[in-house]
């Protein structure tokens, strides 16, 4: 049986703390879904790869154990790779610990009926007995595990609330998004996780893709609305985007370009209080016009003496 990094599927440093493993997995797992290659088996077993890899590094006792068996394999190499084979035998007992599945495939039935891992993650892990030890084929062993699925949704879904339908065991299973979800919030379905008795649930983990226009900050968005300068020096009347539409902004007389106006209840619904809205933040811009006529130009020239004047 061949030894199996994980530090360098992951591609990280063994001093890699929680925070970087948990971030790099991230951006690995969004890079090889099968979702974003569709028939591509090389992406796929590497998503496999990078899921097992997390599985043990992401969890502080599979991770401790690994280091352990990691330190005694490096030793018998750098020994001459004594007795004619590393000895598994050890090893091969589980010591696991209790921490959520991080199982994040499309059909999940199938990622799940195939047990899902390697032989080496088996072997070391304790087999079915792996996931916390409540099994995959052992109904009645205990609690089935969690199983987490990642979604990506829009801001716009974001903020009106939106619903994912995924596939399982031919099954079709639908997830109901809340409005005001953020990046990380969690969407439960009971019992369709893990087997075991009770089975495990299934967690949708959000994540927000950034969007054009906006930027949220909590319930917040922020946005820039472009204005002419004569409407900044003369004030008048500016449109602002929000997610429920446009809305018409009084802009004041001599309004500065990076001012910024605070329009309440324009924002993101609050999670736990879909009614209640955050703020919308319109940051002025002020757009200097461009290919002046000759006459236009004198104007300004003779505006720009008369301040100077009006300054002495």
């Amino acid at each position: 049986m061949d030894y199996k990094d994980y530090y360098k599927v992951l591609g990280v440093s063994k001093t890699a703390d929680e925070k970087e493993i948990k971030s790099t997995f991230r951006k690995l797992a969004q890079k090889y879904h099968p979702d974003k290659n569709p028939g591509d088996k090389a992406a796929e077993d590497k998503f496999k790869d990078i899921n097992e890899a997390y599985e043990v590094l992401g969890d502080a006792q599979k991770r401790a154990r690994y280091d352990q068996l990691g330190s005694s394999y490096t030793q018998w190499e750098r020994s001459g790779k004594p007795g004619g084979g590393f000895d598994w035998g050890q090893w091969s007992q589980y010591a696991g610990g209790q921490g959520g599945t991080r199982v994040e495939y499309q059909d999940l039935n199938d990622m799940l009926g195939r047990g899902g891992f390697s032989d080496f993650f088996n072997m070391l892990f304790g087999g079915t007995r792996g996931f916390g030890g409540a099994g995959f084929g052992a109904q009645g062993l205990g609690r089935g595990e969690d199983v987490e699925q990642p979604i990506e949704i829009s801001l716009a879904e974001a903020y009106q609330g939106a619903t994912r339908t995924l596939t399982k065991g031919g099954r079709r299973l639908t997830g109901k998004i809340p409005r005001g979800a953020r990046t990380g919030t969690k969407v439960r379905i009971k019992g369709e996780g893990g087997p075991g008795q009770p089975p495990g649930d299934l967690y949708l983990v959000i994540s927000v893709q950034p969007d054009e226009r906006f930027t949220r900050d909590g319930d917040d968005l922020r946005v820039e609305v472009p204005i002419d300068l004569y409407t900044a020096v003369l004030g008048g009347e500016a449109r602002v985007p929000t997610l429920s539409g446009d809305v018409v902004l009084t802009v004041p007389p001599e309004t500065q370009s990076g001012r910024t106006f605070r329009l309440s209840n324009r924002g993101m619904p609050k999670l736990r209080a879909p009614e209640e809205h955050g703020d919308l933040l319109a940051r002025i811009v002020v757009r200097v016009p461009t290919h002046l006529t000759e006459r236009e130009r004198e104007l300004f020239q003779e505006l720009a003496a008369l301040r100077r004047g009006t300054q002495h």
